[in-house]
């Protein structure tokens, strides 16, 4: 199994604060569960509002049963799709893929 984990740093963006864009995010997220069937397991999560300014924003967790499922994920349209809008509302990005 391949675990997938991307940090984002999210900012005040189209229109929305932080949070909303947080918010959309999980929202978009389920489109690309919904759609890639190489992925198992995906989900998002928000930071804590009460935690540092400094953490990352949301937290990208997925799992794959090898790294060509990761790879096909990556090229999926609904990922694609859900890529664009995330990249009009980070300001960072960290990213650990991993075997367990």
């Amino acid at each position: 199994m391949i675990k997938h984990i991307v940090m984002f740093k999210l900012k005040d963006a189209e229109g929305k604060t932080e949070y909303e864009n947080a918010l959309e995010a999980q929202k978009r997220f389920d489109n690309v569960i919904a759609n890639v069937r190489e992925l198992k397991k995906g989900e998002i999560v928000i930071n804590s509002k009460e935690a540092p300014e400094s953490n990352y924003t949301i937290s990208l967790l997925c799992d794959f049963n090898s790294i060509a499922d990761l790879n096909a994920y990556q090229v999926h349209p609904a990922h694609v799709e859900f890529g664009k809008f995330i990249s009009t509302v980070r300001t960072a990005r960290a990213c650990i893929d991993y075997e367990y």
